[in-house]
């Protein structure tokens, strides 16, 4: 089917220089953003609405995507007084037994450059900027090879449970040859998730220029003319030969829902290094998983987008760190929206704490400045989070998180108001 890239309209585009233009109302609403749900509605508003909707949906009835950031609301902060720190705090520590300037990244995501054409490359250029890891989606638009010039500092490489073990080993290979230095095995899908605000509005990578599709691209310039004026995305780091519209039919056939325990063994073995499990809820599971060979249990539900009413990743943290014991290494990510968050997670259990919608909001909004806005909101957050409650560093909060953070009983008052969804609470459901 012919479209505006095979037609070779941004050869065009990329000759007047209007993306400055279009994205000047958004560049001074990013300045004025002050939290994580100021990115989501600027990338609301920026983004053709497939795209947003793509980004901030779950599956199914969203109760996971919901309850994921809810979940924080119910866990108090028993702050110590008269601590006696004296600023600045020390939020470094270890990710993969590297050091980092922070306790929380950017988890690895697909197609980044769908919502702006900086891309992955924004996300490593901020990573790389605030001293902390990077992670890469093998699924990402961006190759192994460019972000590796720019993110300098320790990287993850995340990858699916394909069919094709030769693909596998050619990617890892890669990998290893980028200097990436650990890898996460995403285990929560093997199915393709139920995203209903895909379906309705028609989601295709490109668009397929329908006439609400169109119409949508028109009201939304900023966004359309960024993707328009760029080359077509391809998915760079399993074969270049895939275009980025072919993507649903790659990845339908190459899951493998099969994949056992015994395949994921072969796999560490294939990478001989620092690997966690992606997508760990389960305490039993937990200890499976260390027991092959995992260095890193990644508490996962994969953004709320896969199995709807799968729990909380903050609520089954703690008996993860039970399981496991305090040794092995544990990050978690899901429903983080907050510097409190991040704080809490530490508190419970996690050795770090992976984000995703937050940056990619932030991407959609404005490119890397986008990205690193989104950064340094989180980090003043955590920052002035450990300083009330009384921990100047990262393993001060992690060692006396159990007595500083209680769970309440959920009451009345937890619950939104009808304004509560325009500032992104709930997941963002609006």
């Amino acid at each position: 089917m012919l479209n505006p890239h095979k037609l070779g309209v941004h050869k065009v585009l990329q000759h007047i220089p209007l993306n400055a233009v279009f994205d000047a109302p958004y560049k001074r609403r990013l300045a004025k953003a002050v939290n994580i749900a100021d990115l989501r509605l600027i990338a609301k508003q920026r983004a053709h609405k497939m795209v947003f909707d793509y980004l901030d949906a779950g599956g199914d009835d969203e109760i996971s995507l919901r309850r994921g950031k809810d979940a924080y609301t119910e866990l108090e902060m028993h702050y110590k007084i008269l601590a006696g720190i004296k600023p600045p705090l020390d939020m470094s520590t270890k990710i993969f037994g590297m050091d980092v300037n922070l306790p929380f990244f950017g988890c690895p995501t697909a197609g980044n450059k769908m919502f702006h054409h900086e891309g992955e490359a924004a996300a490593a250029k901020a990573a790389e900027h605030y001293g902390t890891l990077y992670g890469l989606s093998s699924l990402a638009t961006t190759g192994i090879e460019e972000i590796s010039k720019i993110h300098t500092g320790p990287k993850v490489f995340q990858l699916y449970v394909w069919k094709d073990r030769e693909l596998v080993k050619e990617v890892i290979a890669k990998a290893k040859e980028g200097g990436f230095n650990a890898l996460a095995l995403t285990v929560d899908f093997t199915w393709y998730g139920n995203r209903e605000r895909d379906i309705r509005n028609d989601f295709s990578i490109p668009p397929k220029y329908t006439l609400a599709q169109v119409i949508e691209a028109i009201r939304k310039p900023a966004w359309t003319y960024d993707f328009l004026s760029h080359e077509a995305y391809k998915y760079e780091c399993i074969n270049t030969e895939v275009p980025a519209e072919s993507l649903a039919a790659f990845v339908n056939s190459q899951l493998s829902p099969e994949f056992s325990w015994a395949d994921a063994e072969w796999l560490l073995g294939e990478w001989n290094g620092p690997a966690a499990v992606k997508g760990v809820i389960r305490p039993d599971d937990a200890k499976r998983a260390v027991e092959i060979g995992f260095s890193t249990m990644w508490v996962s539900n994969h953004g709320a987008r896969q199995l709807d009413t799968s729990p909380a990743t903050i609520d089954v943290l703690p008996s993860i760190r039970e399981a496991v014991g305090p040794d092995v290494e544990i990050i978690m990510d899901g429903g983080v929206q907050r510097g409190t968050d991040i704080a809490k997670a530490l508190a419970l259990g996690a050795d770090s704490v992976g984000v995703g919608k937050p940056y990619l909001w932030g991407l959609a909004a404005g490119g890397e400045a986008g990205v690193k806005k989104a950064y340094e909101i989180l980090k003043v957050e955590l920052d002035r989070a450990m300083g009330l409650l009384g921990t100047p560093t990262v393993e001060d909060l992690k060692r006396e998180g159990p007595s500083l953070i209680k769970r309440r009983h959920p009451s009345s008052r937890d619950y939104p108001d009808i304004y509560a969804p325009n500032r992104g609470y709930g997941g963002g459901v609006v």
